[in-house]
């Protein structure tokens, strides 16, 4: 039988996607499944600015965590590592930085 590893927050998600909020930010938005996979994913003892700088490399005080609970959404916004569509820029959509946020694991019950 094959070891299934942890749950993540993509397991908890209809979807996790990432996007360009304009050519200066990246949006990540993640669909819970429910009521239940939303308070998990929207707890600020497991994800919250620090968290999400460590996955990014950003700054904490750069992080935007939008909680919208009517939804079962958590979005969240930072600067872009490199402007949208510079030498240096390899996701011009920012469609894969969803990725890191994707695959953390959740706290076990």
């Amino acid at each position: 039988m094959a070891e299934t590893g942890p749950t993540t927050l993509a397991d908890l998600s209809f979807e996790v996607r990432s996007k360009n909020a304009g050519p200066f930010w990246v949006t990540m938005e993640l669909f819970l499944r429910n009521a239940e996979a939303y308070r998990i994913a929207a707890d600020e003892a497991f994800l919250d600015e620090r968290t999400v700088a460590r996955l990014y490399g950003v700054l904490p005080d750069e992080v935007q965590i939008f909680r919208i609970p009517s939804l079962n959404v958590v979005k969240i916004s930072f600067p872009r590592p490199v402007t949208q569509a510079s030498l240096h820029d390899r996701d011009v959509h920012s469609g894969q930085h969803h990725v890191p946020l994707a695959m953390l694991p959740v706290p076990s019950a």
